[in-house]
């Protein structure tokens, strides 16, 4: 450590954390020269040593030598209340060298490739791109009128699509040509507009048009990719990274507000939006449980983000109900809002909040996709709003069972989560499990029960099972600061 210092401050922290910035700019302010440890960037095994070491699975975790200070909130709440006390731990790293039991930097072997770094999106070029690319200059794509009236605009029938194959493409076999363009409905290329049945492409009057020519709002919209399409969980981790990458880049020291229109007008993230274009055609339907739960918080997140860039941050009650609801990507060939993804899918097609119909409708194609049974740890993984977030921000399919559990604990920890009140026999629960009670419990007590099930071993943890084991405790909600979470 520098500056005349012999001991040494650690910080750990994450790409994208607001309070990891905060409690960092502190200490700059106090010129205290500290080592950031990004736990982005190390095996897991780093990870589970510091929650072991501290007792906490949030960051920032912050030690002046051996001493844990805690977090963001911790670190501030010692320089305002005991400054004597803080300044004698000033003292200690600047006259002592850091004792045995004090953490340790990690060795370099412990880093692990591409986590909190550079994105790499090169990809292996797609034959049906180009076929579809030569499709666009064909002549066969034009508006289709009924009574002089353009109903339909850039389609095209399945049999120009065969006549066209069959001169251009030196086959001679309609039945192959019929093939191809099958092909290419399964690939999520184009979509039947008029006709049935929409998941068979035939050498008919039936109407197709390419996904990219069609009229709509979502994010990802009119672009095209020449990639092959990347399975599905890899490719949400790339765009998860990303963007928080980006986040970052343009995150307020103070960790309190975000250069959006920075963001909008950097490189990084114009590289971000022309990635979400393989969005458009990645295969989901038959994927895992797993699977399906990392790709679509990642995307969820990312596109919350993605959102806030183009559309704004919603400030009112209308502006969320619209940017929840209209704020979307095109996804293996069908639209998803942010709440078709939460309410839809992860909740295994159940209501919004307020809603009074079911997100999808039973013939909705979308239904396919839709988890079998609701996760009620997605609402502890679906864009923090917590005081202090949990050490993982990218989840991964392998691993989203204990990723889920470990933001689940992390939300708990915090006050914004939940606070036990031994003395009144009284629970303080986030306003989150009252929105989404069906998901945690029939009623207060099973919520209560639930968030004992989940919460991490500790001092509160015990304090709950007293005020629970007595049989006459109340629970109620907390404020939610809709402010603090748009932050995120």
């Amino acid at each position: 450590m520098s500056s005349g210092m012999k001991g040494r401050i650690i910080v750990y922290s994450i790409v994208g954390c607001p309070h990891c910035k905060k409690a960092k700019a502190t200490l700059h302010e106090l010129k205290l020269p500290f080592t950031d440890i990004n736990l982005d960037s190390y095996v897991a095994s780093v990870r589970e040593a510091v929650q072991e070491k501290t007792g906490r699975r949030t960051v920032p975790q912050i030690f002046f030598n051996a001493t844990h200070i805690g977090g963001n909130d911790d670190l501030q709440k010692l320089i305002s209340e005991d400054k004597t006390r803080f300044d004698e731990l000033v003292e200690n790293v600047k006259n002592n060298e850091p004792p045995e039991d004090a953490p340790q930097i990690p060795d370099e072997s412990l880093l692990q490739k591409d986590e909190g770094g550079e994105v790499d999106f090169t990809c292996e070029k797609d034959e049906d791109a180009r076929l579809v690319s030569e499709l666009k200059g064909s002549g066969i794509i034009r508006n289709h009128s009924h009574l002089l009236v353009f109903s339909l605009k850039n389609a095209f029938s399945g049999k120009d699509f065969v006549d066209w194959i069959l001169k251009h493409k030196n086959i001679s076999d309609r039945t192959k040509a019929v093939e191809i363009g099958q092909n290419l409905l399964d690939k999520g290329f184009l979509h039947i507009v008029k006709g049935k049945p929409a998941e068979k492409f035939t050498d008919s009057g039936n109407l197709c048009r390419l996904y990219e020519d069609e009229e709509s709002t979502a994010l990802n919209s009119g672009l095209v990719s020449d990639c092959e399409s990347s399975p599905a969980s890899e490719l949400s981790e790339k765009l998860r990274k990303l963007i928080l990458s980006i986040y970052n880049d343009f995150l307020s020291e103070d960790g309190k507000g975000v250069d959006y229109k920075g963001i909008a007008a950097s490189p990084k993230f114009e590289q971000y939006v022309q990635a979400t274009a393989e969005l458009t055609r990645v295969q989901i339907e038959d994927a895992s449980v797993e699977e399906k739960l990392a790709f679509f918080i990642n995307i969820y997140n990312a596109l919350v983000i993605h959102g806030n860039v183009k559309v704004g941050i919603p400030r009112n009650l209308w502006q969320r109900y619209k940017f929840f609801n209209c704020t979307s990507y095109i996804i293996g060939g069908h639209c998803y809002s942010l709440q078709d993804i939460e309410n839809g899918v992860l909740r295994s097609n159940r209501k919004a909040v307020g809603a009074l119909w079911y997100q999808f409708q039973k013939s909705d194609p979308r239904m396919k996709v839709a988890l079998e049974k609701p996760e009620p740890m997605i609402h502890f993984a679906l864009v923090c709003g917590a005081k202090s977030c949990p050490p993982i921000k990218t989840y991964s399919a392998e691993g989203v069972k204990d990723q889920l559990k470990l933001a689940a604990e992390a939300f708990l920890e915090s006050d914004d989560g939940s606070k036990v009140d031994v003395q009144k026999n009284e629970v303080h629960l986030s306003r989150i499990f009252k929105w989404y009670r069906e998901d945690f419990g029939s009623n207060d007590q099973e919520v209560a029960k639930w968030v004992l099930e989940n919460m991490a071993d500790g001092e509160k943890k015990e304090n709950l099972k007293q005020v629970i084991d007595s049989g006459q405790f109340k629970v109620h909600y907390m404020h939610y600061d809709w402010s603090a979470n748009s932050q995120h």
